[in-house]
């Protein structure tokens, strides 16, 4: 996970410096600070530091990975690397319903937020749960 970090505080930096050089641009160019995208690329590289963050802290906890070492292998790599649903709707749900919260924010219909945001918690929770309870229940989980 080392080559994670690396990257999300490459692009952390990145924003970081652009930050500073954005208002400065637009203060030269339009006259005034444009203060939306100063708060963006501050906002953008916090979060690049968050997950850059969390791939560090796992990165100590774990074994190097292949990728993460200077003379790791393709043929290191191989072997099962976990699993994967080979098919759910959930994530369909989801997005209907992280739609629905975002359509709610356009025109300023806080129900209709509040339902989008609890459908999104609840086929969140139903994707999480989908092999440890109903008919795909499966005896390795």
């Amino acid at each position: 996970m080392k080559t994670e970090w690396r990257i999300f505080g490459g692009v952390s930096l990145f924003l970081f410096v652009m930050a500073v050089v954005y208002p400065w641009w637009t203060n030269h160019d339009l006259g005034h600070v444009d203060w939306v995208g100063t708060v963006a690329l501050i906002l953008s590289g916090l979060l690049c530091i968050m997950c850059g963050g969390y791939f560090w802290f796992v990165s100590r906890r774990i074994d190097p990975r292949p990728e993460d070492r200077h003379d790791g292998e393709i043929a290191d790599g191989a072997g099962e690397i976990g699993f994967f649903s080979p098919g759910s709707y959930w994530p369909f749900g989801i997005a209907l319903l992280a739609s629905t919260t975002g359509i709610g924010l356009v025109f300023d219909m806080w129900w209709l937020v509040a339902v989008g945001l609890l459908g999104v918690v609840g086929t969140s929770s139903a994707m999480l749960f989908e092999y440890y309870t109903g008919t795909r229940r499966t005896a390795e989980h």
